[in-house]
């Protein structure tokens, strides 16, 4: 019996990765299309379909490529994100800025009365490194989103713990969650803002202001910090010389690492006078002044750590002096 050329059919298996999800069938041979290419496998006839197999091929890769092709465009209102040093501390802003691009934004665009996230996108939000005090209410540091009412000659401000709302918090909003609210007048600008503009100004040591500016307005969020109390006990601490730890924890180096015994006495004893008598620092003054070979002295030192370490219940202490105290009675 004669084969029908005709009717031979040679099948091609051809492999396909494609990647994502279906987007139609291609052709008239009805091959799915997907783009996360698993292996698709097809036949077709050999002689009379390579053409159009080959033509399906380069199109479903040309699709391929297009489809994972990304095309990126500006944002209608971009992240802006400004970081300042105020004192002694950093305050850092985070927020989306549209522009006004001919629209009337405050009692249109933006209503009055009713609560705002300070920007587009996300909710504004500020960042405090140090505790500040926000009008008169204090604020520890961390994280705040700013929300707030406008109205034509004030505006309200909140500044709020929950930072997770994209917007609004809406019927979500807590008063627990209300870290500060202070009330701050609208001033008339000459000049329009296209853009809104949050910004930190009239920096001091211990106070500046968040102003926000758009359209012709602007408000004014006075903010206060404690500067004044970091820096005068960092003057008396530095006016003041080491502090009595470091004096004791230097005099045990050169104890240990039999250095200038004389500079380790002396060191260990500024320890004493400045933060008063501890067995360990007693014990240590022992210790030095036996490597002097001052053991009489050290006996007396030795005895006075173990009063002191028993009347505060330690019993370790007591038997190495016993054990020191034996030991330097037989070189007296």
């Amino acid at each position: 019996m004669k084969t029908d050329d005709g009717k031979i059919r040679k099948k091609v298996v051809v492999i396909l990765v494609l990647h994502r999800h279906v987007l139609g069938k291609v052709a008239n041979i009805g091959l799915p299309l997907q783009t996360n290419f698993k292996a698709v496998c097809y036949s077709v006839k050999l002689k009379k379909d390579m053409k159009k197999l080959l033509s399906l091929c380069i199109f479903a890769m040309l699709l391929t490529f297009s489809a994972n092709a990304q095309i990126k465009t500006p944002q209608p209102s971009p992240l802006a994100k400004i970081s300042q040093e105020v004192g002694l501390s950093k305050v850092d802003i985070e927020y989306s800025r549209p522009s006004a691009k001919g629209r009337k934004i405050f009692g249109d665009l933006v209503p009055f009365g009713e609560m705002w996230r300070t920007g587009a996108n996300a909710s504004s939000k500020v960042t405090f490194g140090d505790d500040v005090k926000i009008g008169n209410t204090a604020v520890t540091k961390g994280t705040y989103a700013m929300y707030v009412t406008p109205n034509a000659k004030d505006w309200s401000v909140i500044f709020y713990k929950n930072t997770s709302f994209w917007g609004v918090p809406g019927k979500d909003f807590s008063e627990a969650d209300v870290a500060a609210k202070v009330t701050v007048p609208v001033v008339a600008l000459a000049e329009n803002v296209e853009s809104l503009t949050i910004n930190m100004d009239n920096l001091r040591n211990n106070t500046f202001d968040i102003v926000i500016e758009w359209e012709k307005t602007r408000v004014s969020v006075p903010v206060s910090m404690d500067t004044d109390s970091k820096v005068m006990s960092d003057i008396k601490s530095q006016m003041e010389g080491p502090s009595a730890s470091t004096y004791y924890q230097s005099a045990r180096y050169y104890y240990e690492e039999k250095k200038d015994m004389n500079m380790a006495l002396a060191w260990v004893q500024m320890s004493l006078d400045k933060g008063g008598e501890k067995f360990w620092i007693v014990r240590q003054k022992a210790l030095i002044l036996a490597e002097l070979g001052r053991h009489k002295d050290a006996i007396t030192t030795a005895e006075r750590s173990t009063e002191l370490a028993k009347a505060e219940g330690n019993g370790d202490y007591p038997r190495m002096n016993d054990k020191s105290i034996a030991e330097w009675k037989s070189k007296k």
